[in-house]
Order: C-alpha cells, then structure tokens, then sequence
C-alpha cells in the first residue's frame, strides 16, 4: 500500500489492491476531467487535479468510513474539482496556478469555496466538511520546506 500522505505532491503509484478499491469507491474517477471540461485544454488539467486528490480518497477510504460518507465525500470532491476548473475561467491569476497551489488556496480551514445558488445550503456543509477534510490532509502531508 502506499503512503497517501506522502504522495500528494508526487503522482501515486497505485498497488493493484488500492486501484481496485478506488476503482469501487469511484468507478468514473478517469472520466472527472471529462465532465468538469469547457474546452479540450481542461482536460488536461482535470487530469492533474485527480492525480492531486487520488493520495486523500485513498487515505478516505483508509479511514472505513460507512459507504454513504465516503459517497458523500466522493461527490464533494468532484464538485469542488468542477469548481476549480470554473474559477480559472473567471480569474486569471487563479489559472495560472499549479493545480496543488490553486486547490490550497480554494480551499480553507474552516470550508470550500461558495457554491451558491448552484447548491443548497446542506449540500454547501456537506462540501465544507470535505473540504475541511482535504485542508487537513493537504497541510499534514505538505513537504517541511514548503509554506502552506
């Protein structure tokens, strides 16, 4: 298995074990960059954003928490990977961003960032608690000489 904290700055190199798990927990992980798309260019950086979140849905489902949660989580993350690709239409600052630093600054202690009207109120805190999630995460495995 791998260290999914220690990978999130690296590309993970999945065990058979851990792909068939993710591949379970997410069978349309591959197709995310494909469904958050405006233009062919967004591919390519929805493939990065699943190379950066695949090291914490591994760690999600290291945590066995129940199928609804990790579902919830699973949809959470989506979104908020839809969202990035979105947000670097609208600033330009934004979208010049290595995809990791642009996923840190979306993302905050206390939630994601605001999704509204688009989405509920109960959806909007179910987002927030991932993004918590994720925050935690991201600032746990950042390297010693990098500033987060």
């Amino acid at each position: 298995m791998i260290d999914s904290r220690a990978a999130i700055d690296a590309t993970p190199i999945l065990t058979p074990r851990d792909s068939q798990r993710l591949a379970q927990a997410c069978p349309d992980l591959d197709h995310w960059p494909r469904t958050w798309h405006y233009e062919p260019a967004d591919i390519d950086i929805g493939q990065k954003i699943v190379v950066v979140l695949t090291p914490f849905l591994l760690h999600l489902l290291n945590q066995g928490l129940a199928r609804a949660t990790m579902r919830r989580h699973r949809d959470n993350l989506w979104a908020l990977g839809g969202e990035l690709i979105r947000r670097r239409y609208e600033d330009d600052e934004f979208a010049r961003m290595d995809v990791k630093d642009a996923l840190r600054q979306l993302i905050e202690g206390d939630g994601g960032p605001l999704i509204w009207p688009r989405i509920t109120e109960a959806e909007q805190d179910s987002l927030d608690v991932t993004c918590r999630k994720l925050h935690r995460f991201m600032g746990e495995s950042a390297p010693a000489h990098r500033i987060t």
